[in-house]
């Protein structure tokens, strides 16, 4: 691996994205992944493990299991080779994997992705992974299922071991033999059956001698009973094994029909599992997919070492070629200077690799031709370099190689010599590598870098933070504010003398403490900014919690009220229906007493009646009103009681007492309101209400019932027709409607004839006829209602 990408610990990354995989192709892959420079390549390759992550997310991970490469296997069967049982075996758990994957990928087949063409070469072959584990059991055993030959053969060897055994449990049960034998047993020798016999009584056994006992006392004899049928077992052995060969063959020649077909869908199979791998890492590492460009702009939020513990890790910002092209990074030691240094080169390297890195969402990353990194001691005893002459070493072949693509990371620059002219030095390699157009991150101790920064336009400053109360890092990046060198404080703290330490500050420069000064002064008033800006956001964040709340509270109220409209529209509706229902029936009966042009005084009064309801009806607001100015609450509300709003006919519980202007505060559903105490009644008081109001307020029993002068039953079977019939003529008959129309069309006559047999029939019906022109003719029939 190139050195500068170890140094990066990149490898590290790869060994973690190896562990991943289930494939030892895609291992290798993971082994051997390099960066690449090319920018759409990269999105490409960033959008692959993307995608990945997302599918495992909704669908879970494929098992990719044991797939093993079968290509050898495969290309000797293409060449009419035999495979052994394993390779067979291997073939088909290939295959299966293969079916398996594929038939995951069918779940979202819909579902457009940059690995559809890695799925759709998945070519998944059943026919020839069941013909080979239908065939093999084992790597030892091969099935009765193979071929009807091979069933039958093993068929006949069980007959025959079968008559061996019963010939031999006779000879070893028999008082005859009984006392030959060394043990009453049956065993195999060279597969053909016999008995232990004693050695000084083999002669009392005839047979065939076929071993001996290690110790010379037993002999293995076959008896010449089952010499025969021993014979015919041998026979049929080794047809059975010609007929596995023949079956192994058979299913080689199979597997070399498609081995190009396997092998492909192997290859594959192979780069899916090394894609999700990436994907299962980014998981682990809870990576995001960043935004790629080839300006080497960086600009990472929230950025953490994947190497370094993710719960202990400190996340850092990191900006860079946007506004500068140099950060100096300065803090004291054990601060994380150089650890935000590894952060940027790997987070950099994993991404051109095509791996999500552990950051926030929308940080950006530039593709860079280079990455040259000068971190940690490299001293070589073995060359007699220095840590000097070693860094130097390094630094000098790093000037020779970067250019405008190149991103240079180098740990403690100019250190390890005297720090006047190592500042010198480190200021004029900078300088270098800026006139090569470089992105350049350094970390240093030396003021003159610091105030190098200051001065430079495009260098830019930056610090890691130190806690000097508690003397420990807090390994936050702080971009724009120069490190201040807490080398006094901190040994102060560590019980170093007082004297002595005021002494090393007398030895400091005034220039030197002046500076330093100036950035603790600097250091204060951004903490102190900082502190102001956290409490602000934390206010804002509640005002808009709150905001949030009194939105979605007008929100639920407007749609309350929407619905309480709607309702209030529909009852508008029925009390418009039921009054002009009414009306017509009064215009009947006015018609009939102009025709009669006498009017009882009866009659008068029902007339009189009739109009008195309809107004009651519509008007019921106004009549409620009326009714209500003549109740008078039984004791004072108190919070807590149970009310009815009288207007508008709707539960409410008391939340604060009356007001002086008479106005109660109640809550009827979700909506709090107030409302005049004249308009409310306490409900446990409803008994003690005068009678007449209770009376007057439930004139008609028909107020649930809506009215219709007409009827639609066209589209209905015949029974329903007549029970839709039966009812509005109820309806009719409670609303004191006279006539009534039914639509039942023309069409084949059947409902017309049916509906006027069932009218034939009923009380309520005085006579019924059909339509005439401009009433719908045949199509409707007219009914006059008693």
């Amino acid at each position: 691996m190139n050195r500068h990408y170890k140094t990066l610990e990149l490898d590290k990354i790869l060994k973690l994205l190896a562990d991943q995989t289930s494939i030892d192709d895609a291992k290798e892959m993971a082994l051997s992944l390099e960066p690449q420079f090319e920018l759409e390549k990269v999105k490409k390759l960033l959008k692959q493990t993307d995608d990945a992550v997302v599918l495992s997310g909704k669908y879970g991970t494929p098992s990719f299991g044991g797939a093993k490469n079968c290509a050898n296997a495969l290309r000797r069967a293409e060449a009419g080779g035999c495979l052994s049982t394993g390779e067979l075996l291997q073939i088909a758990e290939t295959l299966r994997i293969i079916r398996s994957v594929k038939e995951w990928h069918s779940k979202f087949a819909s579902t457009e992705t940059t690995l559809d063409g890695y799925f759709s070469g998945l070519v998944s072959n059943k026919f020839l992974e069941e013909k080979i584990t239908n065939a093999i059991i084992s790597e030892d055993e091969i099935s009765d299922k193979a071929s009807s030959t091979l069933a039958d053969i093993r068929r006949k060897i069980r007959t025959a071991s079968s008559k061996a055994r019963e010939v031999l449990d006779k000879i070893i049960h028999s008082t005859q033999y009984l006392k030959y034998l060394q043990d009453a047993i049956v065993t195999q020798r060279d597969g053909r059956y016999v008995v232990p016999v004693r050695s000084e009584c083999r002669g009392n056994v005839p047979g065939l001698v076929h071993d001996t006992s290690a110790s010379g006392a037993t002999v293995f004899i076959e008896p010449m009973g089952v010499v025969q049928a021993n014979n015919d077992i041998k026979l049929l052995r080794s047809k059975e094994e010609d007929e596995i060969e023949r079956i192994l063959f058979e299913l080689s020649a199979n597997a070399g029909d498609f081995a190009d077909a396997i092998i492909a869908s192997y290859k594959n199979l192979a780069i899916l599992n090394f894609v999700f791998a990436k994907a299962n890492l980014a998981y682990n590492m809870r990576a995001s997919m960043p935004i790629m460009n080839d300006r080497g702009i960086v600009d990472l939020k929230q950025a953490r070492h994947p190497i370094i513990d993710k719960d202990k890790v400190v996340p850092v910002d990191i900006v860079l070629g946007k506004n500068f092209d140099t950060l100096v990074i300065t803090g004291p030691n054990t601060g994380g200077k150089t650890v935000t240094l590894k952060t940027l080169g790997l987070l950099t390297l994993m991404a051109m690799c095509g791996l999500l890195v552990p950051c926030a969402d929308n940080s950006e990353l530039s593709v860079f031709r280079r990455v040259l990194v000068d971190i940690g001691d490299e001293q070589s005893i073995e060359q007699s370099l220095s840590t000097f002459s070693a860094h130097m070493t390094n630094i000098i072949q790093i000037i020779k190689l970067a250019n405008s693509g190149s991103l240079v990371l180098i740990d403690e620059l100019g250190a390890g010599t005297d720090p006047v002219e190592g500042a010198a030095l480190a200021i004029s390699i900078l300088e270098k590598l800026r006139d090569k157009h470089a992105k350049i991150a350094s970390t240093t101790h030396y003021a003159e870098l610091k105030e190098f920064a200051l001065r430079t336009e495009g260098v830019e400053n930056a610090c890691c933070e130190f806690d000097v109360t508690t003397l420990r890092p807090t390994y936050r990046l702080l971009i724009g504010v120069p490190g201040k060198s807490n080398a006094f404080a901190i040994t102060k703290r560590l019980g170093m003398d007082d004297e002595i330490v005021e002494r090393a500050k007398e030895l400091v420069s005034s220039e030197s403490r002046q500076f330093e000064d100036v950035v603790g002064t600097l250091e204060k008033r951004r903490q102190s900014l900082e502190k102001q800006i956290e409490n602000a956001n934390r206010l804002t964040a509640k005002a808009n919690t709150e905001k949030q709340k009194a939105e979605n509270e007008i929100r639920r109220a407007k749609e309350n009220a929407e619905r309480e409209i709607e309702r209030a529209k529909q009852e508008a509706q029925r009390i418009i229906s039921r009054t002009r229902a009414q009306a017509d029936a009064l215009v009947e009966e006015l018609d009939k007493a102009r025709k009669a042009k006498d009017m009882s005084a009866e009659a008068r009064a029902k007339l009189k009646k009739n109009l008195n309801t309809m107004e009651t009806n519509a008007d019921p607001v106004v009549k409620k009103q009326a009714e209500g100015e003549k109740y008078k609450l039984p004791r004072p509300l108190k919070v807590g009681d149970s009310v009815l709003i009288f207007d508008i006919d709707k539960n409410a519980t008391v939340l604060a007492p009356p007001t002086k202007d008479g106005m109660v505060l109640v809550q009827a559903g979700i909506i709090k309101t107030r409302v005049k105490i004249d308009n409310l009644r306490l409900i446990k008081e409803k008994k003690q209400q005068p009678p007449q109001y209770s009376a007057k307020r439930n004139v008609h029993s028909t107020l649930d019932v809506r009215p219709t002068t007409e009827v639609d039953v066209r589209g209905e079977t015949a029974f329903d027709a007549i029970m839709i019939v039966d009812k509005a003529i109820d309806n009719a008959v409670l609303m004191n409607i006279n006539q009534l129309t039914i639509i039942h069309g023309k069409g084949t006559g059947v409902l017309r004839r049916e509906i006027q047999s069932f009218l034939r029939t009923h009380k309520a019906v005085k006579s019924f006829r059909l339509g005439v022109f401009g009433e719908g003719e045949s199509g409707v029939t007219i009914v006059e209602l008693k």
